[in-house]
């Protein structure tokens, strides 16, 4: 797992992913915003008190899922609902660009279609009705559109699966961790490495490590 922000990047290795894990890092009463997939360990009651933000790119997929199995009119639900939430992420990405036509006036109507269409009711399909259920009670509590009242919420959680990315192809390719104690020390120097590198300039990333990891000298360097 990743966890990003915009001081700090912190790296877990875990056979499990659970909330217990989550909340290692994350306590119940954090006061900040968590975007995140659709992970259930998100979903905990012990992490219910924290503000999220799903990530859109993953319900939209979600829902296209469902979208595929269906005919006819079982398909109506989740072709409206995808449409609704791509909207709302154009209409953000106008907004940051400037371009964005009475942004509060058409925020607010697409919470109002989005909450209407999430509406709790009982549908002929058990898949569609598993998603109105759970999108709904995301809606509820604010985690699918919360992108649109808070500029410093992103409607994706790209930022977390970039900084995965790089860690993940890097223990592959060296066949994963072999114990415990190495899965710590990888997460630990990765979560150190990834941090300094936001601070700090390429040219003197070495030198910061090294001063981080307590004067330890630099090695000759050939001219």
């Amino acid at each position: 797992m990743a966890f990003e922000t915009d001081e700090a990047s912190v790296y877990q290795i875990r056979a499990r992913h659970r909330n217990e894990e989550v909340r290692e890092l994350i306590p119940s009463d954090y006061g900040g915003v968590m975007v995140t997939d659709r992970g259930r360990s998100y979903d905990s009651h012990t992490l219910s008190g924290i503000r999220q933000q799903k990530c859109m790119a993953h319900v939209i997929r979600s829902i296209g899922e469902v979208v595929q199995t269906k005919v006819g009119r079982g398909r109506s639900f989740g072709k409206r609902l995808i449409e609704l939430l791509r909207e709302s992420i154009e209409l953000r990405e106008s907004d940051r660009c400037g371009e964005a036509v009475d942004f509060v006036r058409e925020s607010e109507r697409l919470k109002r279609e989005v909450s209407h269409h999430l509406r709790d009711r009982q549908m002929p399909d058990p898949d569609n009705q598993r998603l109105l259920n759970e999108l709904g009670r995301h809606n509820d509590r604010g985690n699918l559109l919360r992108f649109l009242d808070d500029p410093s919420v992103g409607p994706t959680n790209n930022r977390a699966e970039r900084a995965l990315r790089g860690a993940v192809i890097a223990r592959k390719v060296s066949q994963c961790s072999k114990t415990d104690d190495g899965a710590e020390t990888y997460s630990a120097f990765t979560s150190v490495i990834r941090t300094l590198a936001r601070k700090v300039d390429d040219d003197t990333l070495v030198d910061a490590l090294c001063d981080v990891l307590g004067g330890v000298p630099l090695p000759a360097r050939s001219l």
